[in-house]
């Protein structure tokens, strides 16, 4: 029972504790800058042509904020775009930093491009192929059959996990190898606001390794059904 409930607090922990907290930092450096020269928006937009990348597009969306390598287009949250503040310019730095890597042929990126697009499809396939593992064994009346789709199955779903590995070190190499150094090189926030950047970009990172955790906790999931 006592594991039971450890159990459910871990996985409680890795799914929400990530995103909380980078909701929490967010909010915390959300307040309005009046010394900023810029939003978030226009910020991305001069560095974007200061890089020359004047090919590059800068517009609002509502699917989170993101560069797309195919579109060639830096896409922010309205909050992001027209905001002041230090989140603002920092989230917008960070996605002008895959931009950048797009630019020089940042392998990584492209690999992962090439991953996630395999991942959408894939992942969805996978849970459909999974769930037909008992009426195909009971179809065929031979476990191997549903051990062959098992297998399958969960190659599949093992891809997704590998996207958030993958998707890892690219985000960390836009955000502290590319944009935080040209935030501290152009002078577009203060020395004192250098930490408040930092903890953005970290928590932003975390996201990403408990995508990658839950990934790996849903197959162990998996296994452990199987098993009984």
């Amino acid at each position: 029972m006592i594991r039971g409930i450890l159990l459910v607090l871990i996985i409680l922990g890795i799914l929400l504790g990530p995103q909380l907290w980078t909701k929490y930092v967010f909010k915390k450096y959300r307040g309005h800058r009046e010394e900023y020269s810029g939003t978030g928006g226009e910020l991305a937009r001069h560095l974007l042509d200061r890089f020359d990348m004047i090919n590059v597009q800068v517009e609002t969306t509502e699917l989170g904020d993101h560069y797309d390598p195919q579109a060639k287009v830096v896409r922010l949250s309205a909050d992001n775009y027209n905001g002041k503040t230090l989140t603002a310019v920092t989230v917008a730095a960070h996605e002008v930093g895959h931009a950048i890597q797009d630019k020089t042929s940042y392998k990584p990126l492209h690999e992962r491009a090439k991953l996630i697009r395999v991942a959408q499809g894939a992942q969805k396939i996978g849970s459909f192929v999974m769930m037909g593992i008992p009426i195909m064994a009971g179809l065929t009346r031979s476990p191997a059959g549903g051990l062959l789709i098992f297998l399958a199955g969960l190659s599949v779903m093992s891809i997704g996990a590998l996207v958030h590995l993958v998707t890892l070190p690219v985000e960390w190499d836009a955000s502290f190898r590319r944009a935080l150094p040209v935030l501290e090189a152009g002078h577009y926030i203060s020395p004192k606001d250098m930490e408040g950047a930092r903890k953005i970009l970290t928590a932003a990172a975390l996201t990403y390794v408990a995508g990658s955790l839950m990934g790996l906790l849903n197959i162990w999931s998996w296994l452990r059904f199987m098993r009984r």
